[in-house]
């Protein structure tokens, strides 16, 4: 790995907010998925929670490789992407037009938070908003009532990026230490990384060159049955 190489890694590790989040609220075109989760790798956002699509639709999952440097975690339900976010303490923003929605300028990204994105067609569900703690629009201008999903939820992201900017959320790391090490090897060594998820192994540690510090006495303690176990 060159080091310009390493660097970009490292300083986009650095940049990301383990408290903002997406949902996608059963958004099935693939298009839509890999573009959102484009965006959300652009403005620093690690996880997307995907909700399955109701019956009817054929849920084909992200563009191969587009979600290789954000982590996306898949649901049944919008309930159960809902309850997990707020789990872990974040509010969520539910873009839905509604007589309770404001100005998607008008709230505070800074805090822990997950924006909440409805399908293509029919929007967010009734269910999603009702559990939403605040309903967001984006002011229409023109003939059409609404925008792309995608296009949305960018408009929203950056909004949200430039509030974290102003506040310096990006000026140093905010992931677990762990957390880092692991995302780290997994950016670097993706074919390994998913060896070791299906064989329940733990990462081999690197060495400051981001390489294996020893991957002959690794793939000897893998042959012998002594490497390191890790349930994942």
């Amino acid at each position: 790995m060159t080091p310009e190489r390493k660097q970009k890694l490292i300083s986009t590790l650095e940049r990301r907010q383990p408290d903002l989040h997406l949902i996608t609220d059963q958004v099935h075109k693939p298009r839509n998925l890999a573009a959102l989760i484009r965006t959300c790798d652009a403005v620093g956002i690690p996880y997307v929670h995907t909700v399955r699509p109701k019956t009817g639709y054929v849920f084909k999952g992200t563009a191969k490789g587009s979600d290789r440097w954000v982590k996306t975690i898949s649901h049944e339900s919008c309930q159960q992407a809902i309850r997990q976010v707020k789990s872990q303490g974040l509010k969520v923003y539910a873009a839905h037009f509604s007589d309770r929605a404001v100005d998607y300028r008008d709230v505070d990204y800074t805090i822990p938070c997950a924006i909440l994105m409805g399908s293509e067609k029919e929007g967010v569900s009734d269910v999603a908003a009702e559990l939403a703690d605040q309903h967001i629009l984006i002011p229409m201008m023109g003939m059409v009532g609404s925008l792309n999903v995608s296009t949305a939820a960018g408009i929203i992201m950056v909004e949200a990026q430039n509030q974290r900017m102003k506040a310096g959320l990006y000026d140093e790391s905010r992931l677990d230490p762990d957390e880092f090490t692991d995302t780290l090897f997994e950016w670097s060594f993706p074919d390994m990384a998913d060896f070791c998820h299906k064989k329940g192994l733990a990462y081999p540690p690197l060495n400051d060159d981001l390489e294996m510090q020893d991957s002959a006495a690794w793939y000897q303690a893998f042959r012998d049955g002594t490497a390191i176990k890790r349930d994942w």
